[in-house]
């Protein structure tokens, strides 16, 4: 009896962490509010790429010009602005 206990607690114990992963990862991937549906925005997030452990690279457009920003916890600094700043 406890034996069976021991095998059913080594298989459903993985599975239900790796869904809870799973369901995570889908989370922040496909989080509301980011790079999908936005429409007639004055406002459009381009691109963000992210640059070690609290900061981002990202790339907006306002009024028709593209800005590169440094998003960190505490700070968004623009580095760029123009049509030089190019996003695939």
């Amino acid at each position: 009896m406890m034996v069976w206990y021991f095998v059913k607690l080594l298989i459903l114990l993985p599975l239900v962490g790796g869904m809870a992963f799973g369901a995570l990862w889908l989370w922040r991937k496909y989080q509301p509010g980011m790079i999908g549906a936005q429409g007639d925005r004055s406002l459009k997030l381009l691109e963000a790429l992210p640059m070690g452990a609290f900061g981002k690279l990202a790339v907006v457009e306002f009024e028709g010009k593209k800005i590169l920003l440094s998003v960190t916890r505490g700070r968004i600094e623009k580095i760029a602005e123009g049509d030089h700043v190019r996003v695939r």
